[in-house]
């Protein structure tokens, strides 16, 4: 399957898991399109001030991966900064939250994966 950047959907949430400021989510792949066990594969934009606020993963884990800007992580109650190209994978029942602290948008790529 081939999909165009106009045809993926694009979805503004304020506050989202109690964040601050506006997180806009632009779905790859929506998990109907996908057969294995993944609930969200999408391209995640905070502008600067913006967050996720904290929040945990029962049967399923996610995976950030910084494309572009500054981000603090909390991973389970580590705190880090991480930059492009940096990673994190929270799951298990473990909670996360990403903050965008740079002046540019932060881009991350942002998957759900479900067991």
């Amino acid at each position: 399957m081939i999909k165009s950047a106009a045809d993926m959907r694009t979805e503004l949430r304020e506050r989202m898991r109690g964040g601050e400021g506006t997180v806009q989510i632009r779905h790859v792949f929506e998990q109907t399109e996908l057969k294995g066990k993944c609930r969200l594969f999408a391209l995640i934009t905070l502008e600067p001030n913006s967050s996720i606020g904290l929040h945990a993963h029962e049967s399923e884990e996610e995976v950030y991966y910084i494309l572009q800007g500054r981000a603090k992580v909390v991973d389970d109650g580590e705190e880090r900064e991480l930059k492009p190209g940096d990673a994190v994978l929270t799951g298990d029942g473990r909670s996360h939250s990403i903050a965008n602290i740079g002046d540019e948008a932060l881009e991350l790529m942002a998957v759900i994966l479900t067991y």
